[in-house]
């Protein structure tokens, strides 16, 4: 597969993760993370994907007025970005190990339906669709789509004409994505991220996401990102496969050992990294065609 030499840049800016405490440049309210996503599309991000946290708390919410705000105040500095927002959200399931029928406090667990108002009061470029359950780190924590919910979810993500990036976190729900394009539910050209690192999803390894490559339909759009100190090896690593590439907050706080970085730094970083290997960096409107989006209105 030849090295991809027109990458699309995603920056992921503040995640869902206990991340706040541990660096200052996490943006948080509406405004801190609307400020973040133009900091990052000026130092080069054709897409920022976008989730929202409680301003006061800084936990993770799935509060459409939050995601509303965000969108306005990026739309009204004029930026010329691709805004992608998470729909991920409200698939946390925290059981009790002794009695696994009874919720634990972090649970926010609703329907494939429930996790899309936001999606559909501001119809963006992308969201995101989970494709799969996944024991999420230690412990006794679940992220939970089935395929029921997905085939919900991404049947409405198609009649709102919104384009879904189909998140992947193991091969079996690479699987299970295929299934949804041979049932009709996924429009062309489908749009792949592939999610490396994330315990107990597929390993940051090289050759794990060689097969996965492998195995993607004809004509997928992909990029792929790994955690934290492997960020930046799995920028070149996706484009000297043919992808793209995602950085950003959610997934590494660190621009090097002990350095804490922002998103527009990790974003700096990685356009040097993509011109340094002899690649370019695509624009907003050169992503909007690759993807299948609407023109910029």
């Amino acid at each position: 597969m030849p090295m991809n030499d027109s990458v699309i840049i995603t920056c992921a800016l503040t995640g869902a993760g206990d991340t706040v405490g541990r660096s200052p440049h996490v943006p948080v309210t509406p405004e801190q993370i609307a400020r973040s996503a133009v900091e990052a599309a000026e130092a080069g991000a054709a897409v920022v994907h976008i989730h929202v946290r409680d301003p006061e708390t800084g936990a993770p919410s799935r509060d459409p007025r939050l995601y509303r705000e965000v969108v306005e105040r990026v739309k009204e500095t004029g930026t010329d970005v691709v805004i992608n927002l998470t729909a991920g959200m409200g698939g946390d399931l925290v059981i009790d190990p002794e009695e696994p029928l009874t919720h634990l406090p972090g649970t926010d667990l609703v329907s494939g339906l429930d996790r899309l108002p936001h999606v559909e009061d501001l119809l963006p470029d992308i969201c995101t669709l989970d494709c799969g359950s996944l024991n999420f780190g230690d412990g006794s924590n679940l992220y939970v789509s089935t395929p029921d919910m997905l085939r919900t979810g991404a049947k409405r993500i198609q009649e709102l004409g919104v384009r879904p990036e189909l998140e992947i976190f193991d091969t079996g729900q690479l699987w299970f994505a295929k299934q949804l394009l041979a049932e009709g539910l996924l429009d062309d050209p489908t749009v792949f991220q592939l999610c490396m690192g994330i315990p107990w999803g597929a390993p940051a390894e090289p050759g794990v996401l060689k097969a996965m490559v492998d195995i993607l339909p004809e004509g997928a759009q992909w990029a792929s990102f790994a955690l934290g100190r492997m960020q930046m090896p799995w920028v070149a690593q996706s484009i000297l496969l043919g992808g793209n590439v995602r950085v950003g907050l959610e997934d590494n706080l660190y621009l090097s050992r002990g350095v804490k970085a922002t998103n527009g730094q990790l974003v700096e970083r990685a356009v040097q990294i993509t011109e340094l290997l002899g690649a370019t960096v695509a624009t907003p409107d050169e992503a909007r065609q690759r993807l299948g989006l609407k023109p910029r209105s």
